[in-house]
């Protein structure tokens, strides 16, 4: 099981679009061809430019979504350090909701990007 893991972790693939923290590249949903070992996205057309601003838009969700988990990691921290005072404890709460709110839109929109992106490509 290990095994296969690592395998699937580490492809030596240039252009598949995965890289530092599995944030994609800018040039995920462009093709491309293997050159000495990279890889060299070709833009064919002015449409092309779309699938980059997918793969951008992929990028900063993937980011909102790692400070909407940073955010409820801050909520949880706030709750357990409130000792029990009404005002701290609702704040946290609220700092709670709106993490996981902000988590699942995330979340959602870069697996609406994600389908969109390799239906055109």
């Amino acid at each position: 099981m290990l095994a296969s893991l690592i395998r699937f972790a580490a492809t030596n693939d240039p252009c598949s679009g995965g890289s530092f923290l599995s944030f994609p590249t800018w040039y995920k949903y462009l093709p491309g061809d293997h050159v000495n070992g990279a890889c060299n996205p070709r833009l064919e057309s002015l449409s092309d430019i779309y699938l980059i601003g997918a793969a951008i838009l992929e990028i900063l969700l993937r980011i909102a979504a790692l400070a909407a988990f940073a955010y409820l990691i801050y909520g949880g921290v706030t709750y357990v350090t409130s000792q029990g005072e009404p005002d701290k404890t609702q704040k946290a709460k609220m700092t709670i909701i709106n993490a996981l709110g902000g988590l699942l839109i995330a979340i959602s929109a870069t697996a609406i990007v994600v389908f969109i992106g390799n239906r055109i490509h």
